[in-house]
């Protein structure tokens, strides 16, 4: 307890610190353990880390569904050996045409990415908010160009959970909880998540049949089986009924962006971030600011000092550039990250948008909607407004670092607005300040940027925090499971001969499997 003056604020009343995996065979990070775990199985296998980052991905859908679906959108980013990085960026995508009146916007609502919302928050709530998914054509051309197992092999674990259904544990009340007045405006979601009305007690088990009976069709026919095929008719009919634009053409011609990863040279490694339409160059932003104005340096209060410096001078850059300013962490953005035997590095960062989306469940397909249409400004003539067939922006931003000696490290983080931040910090501490991964995602950090207010961890030093105060002003947060004031990152890096993995401290089921 470094600091007894914040002692009113700690409601949890035990230590947050996670177990590091180790292994020279591979690691694999999810902020659940079952998806961890069944990566790690696919490395056992003789597999490799994009084999298992995408079964561990698959798998995540099936045990937090508030995260994830097949509807999915985000970013890959895959490290060969040699420090060679690509990017599969599978954003989501506006349907080709549409009524823009329907979504004129309206100005007394605002969606948490900061913009209008749409009248009767059609861009943000039920079938109407949904844009065409990227996740399983992305997964796809990532096995297809990198992996060693079949698509179907990837699917594997998901469908086995899937028939099993949802099993319930005191975190998934608590998500669904959350959510519950959204989940209840939608039959299919009300179906499946609010048995009885109401959200399940621990130790239940939620069916899932037809996500069940999906997965195991995509499996049989392969991707296009949703992009054009026989579920992806199911999944346009449930959209169309329900007052959505997208068709099945759309679906059908929708192809997930490659090209190589963005790079900027820090010190003795070099970042890679996906393109233009993730938060790279804003972490590049604070990153060249703190590098030039703090340098190399242990983790000390100036440390975070010029970090909050870094962080404002970059989210201005990026307000400048009119992207979306995600100004909450009410995301529903989940992280894998995978290192095989030959180090080879893996992370995903993706997301339903809002915490279970759309709150709009297909029932013919089980697929729990994504509402990225408020990703998009509903006002016309702006940088970020609607228009046909535009791939969405957003601030997550999958992270590997490279060195001389090929990869080094692999991250990202979940939490909306407070991502750049933490991964900034991250960065910080392991390459300027040379700390192992498992110390970096155990310190305790601060988040800043679209507000003037440093918010800091309770447990963050004394002297740490009295450097801040003389900046800014400080509004203490305790690292809690809800609400989350602070992002969740995952992380997996080099330690001499090995390598190392840390999830996310403060998620309950976050792990991270070896090999």
């Amino acid at each position: 307890m470094e600091n007894p003056q914040f002692d009113h604020l700690r409601v949890e009343r035990s230590v947050t610190r996670k177990v590091a995996g180790v292994s020279s065979r591979g690691v694999v990070t999810s902020q659940h353990y079952v998806a961890a775990e069944a990566g790690a199985a696919v490395l056992r296998a003789s597999g490799n880390a994009v084999d298992a980052a995408v079964t561990a991905a698959f798998t995540l859908q099936t045990v937090e569904p508030w995260m994830t679906s097949l509807a999915a959108c985000g970013y890959m980013l895959i490290a060969q050996p040699d420090g060679t990085v690509e990017t599969i960026e599978f954003t989501g995508r506006v349907p080709s045409s549409f009524d823009i009146d329907f979504y004129r916007p309206d100005p007394g609502i605002k969606t948490f990415i900061g913009h209008p919302a749409s009248v009767e928050n059609r861009n943000v709530d039920g079938f109407t908010a949904a844009v065409v998914p990227g996740c399983v054509r992305g997964f796809a051309q990532a096995l297809k160009r990198h992996g060693t197992i079949g698509f179907a092999d990837a699917l594997a674990p998901a469908i086995a959970r899937a028939k099993q259904g949802l099993m319930v544990d005191w975190h998934t009340t608590l998500a669904i909880a959350i959510a519950a007045s959204g989940l209840a405006d939608d039959e299919g979601a009300r179906t499946v998540f609010l048995p009885g009305g109401h959200p399940p007690e621990p130790g239940s088990v939620l069916p899932t049949p037809a996500l069940f009976d999906t997965l195991q069709t995509l499996a049989a026919e392969g991707p296009d089986a949703l992009y054009g095929g026989s579920i992806g008719q199911r999944l346009i009919s449930d959209l169309q009924a329900g007052g959505s634009f997208m068709t099945l053409d759309d679906l059908a011609d929708y192809e997930a962006l490659i090209y190589p990863a963005r790079s900027m040279a820090l010190q003795d490694k070099i970042v890679h971030v996906p393109g233009e339409t993730s938060a790279g160059q804003r972490l590049f932003d604070a990153l060249s600011f703190f590098d030039e104005k703090r340098g190399p340096g242990p983790v000390d209060g100036d440390f975070f000092a010029t970090m909050s410096q870094a962080l404002w001078e970059s989210f201005g850059a990026h307000r400048r550039r009119l992207n979306p300013a995600e100004t909450t962490n009410k995301t529903s953005t989940t992280q894998v990250n995978a290192v095989d035997g030959e180090g080879r590095m893996v992370a995903i960062t993706f997301t339903l948008l809002n915490r279970f989306g759309a709150r709009a469940l297909s029932p013919s397909t089980g697929i729990l909607l994504n509402n990225g249409m408020s990703w998009f400004d509903p006002t016309p003539g702006r940088a970020n407004s609607l228009v046909p067939k535009a791939y969405a922006p957003s601030n997550m931003c999958p992270v590997i670092l490279t060195d001389k000696n090929g990869t080094f490290a692999a991250y990202g983080a979940a939490g909306g607005n407070q991502i750049v931040p933490a991964l900034t910090q991250l960065t910080g501490m392991i390459v300027h300040a040379g700390m192992d991964v498992e110390d970096a995602m155990n310190t305790p950090r601060m988040t800043t940027g679209p507000h003037n207010d440093i918010i800091v961890n309770v447990d963050m030093p004394a002297d740490h925090v009295e450097a801040l105060e003389r900046i800014g002003r400080i509004r203490p947060a305790a690292q809690t499971v809800f609400p989350r004031p602070f992002a969740a990152p995952g992380m997996i890096g080099r330690r001499n001969g090995e390598f190392v993995g840390m999830p996310d401290t403060t998620y309950p089921a976050a792990f991270a499997a070896t090999a």
